[in-house]
């Protein structure tokens, strides 16, 4: 994008939005750019006894799929219409292949948002080996109507509550670090904060950079008493 169009984008948002809403797109535009592939890793102990006990809303329900053919067309078409149709089914369906799980949070019966995990691997190349018993979470999506409802934090949980009874290892989860709204998510569940990193593959070969920095105390910090579940972060 060329200088003159950032500024006519920039002075069109202005008149619409107002000066407050510009400074915060600004900072978030420059977050994005700064910490585009810093990744924050969590992780959580599934072994732990410190799992929350969870109180279920009577309008939501949470449910487990482990194949295509329980996925409803309704759900399938809320979950794939909101971008690229034929790539999301092809994601859908390679994932049910590989034995991962779709978790769905449905509010009154519609479809909320949903969750996918995978026991002992990953679908990409991840920052280190998953042992038999570790599970990943990953692509957490909550629709629109449904935000800030705290759907996304309690479906994390009914996950880790649900995985508990059969797996021993941990859990991990990652999210950008200019994620600000996830991180602040996560921080409603028992997840902590393993650290930062960078991946890179190059000739099939994945190579991780840890990063020192200061988003572990970032991520920790707060009087919030659910701030505080994040605990040390380990090396």
């Amino acid at each position: 994008m060329s200088i003159s169009n950032a500024i006519l984008r920039s002075t069109v948002y202005l008149k619409r939005h107002g000066l407050v809403a510009t400074i915060r797109r600004v900072q978030l535009a420059g977050n994005r750019a700064l910490f585009a592939d810093r990744m924050a890793v969590l992780y959580c102990d599934l072994s732990e006894r410190g799992l929350p006990q969870i109180n279920v809303p009577v309008v939501l329900k949470v449910k487990r799929l482990r194949s295509l053919t329980e996925l409803s067309a309704e759900n399938l078409k809320t979950m794939t219409s909101f971008w690229n149709p034929k790539l999301a089914n092809r994601n859908i369906r390679e994932r049910f292949e590989k034995g991962a799980s779709l978790w769905l949070v449905e509010c009154q019966e519609r479809l909320a948002g949903y969750g996918w995990t995978l026991q002992g691997r990953t679908m990409a190349p991840y920052y280190f080996p998953l042992a038999q018993d570790d599970v990943h979470l990953f692509d957490f999506h909550v629709f629109p109507l449904y935000r800030g409802r705290g759907i996304n934090p309690y479906l994390i949980c009914r996950i880790l509550d649900g995985l508990a009874t059969n797996c021993r290892g941990r859990a991990f989860i990652e999210v950008a670090e200019w994620n600000d709204p996830q991180l602040s998510s996560l921080r409603k569940t028992p997840f902590r904060c393993l650290g930062s990193a960078r991946s890179f593959t190059i000739m099939g070969y994945t190579l991780v950079s840890w990063i020192k920095n200061d988003i572990v105390a970032q991520i920790n910090k707060g009087t919030d008493p659910a701030d505080q579940i994040f605990g040390t972060a380990t090396k």
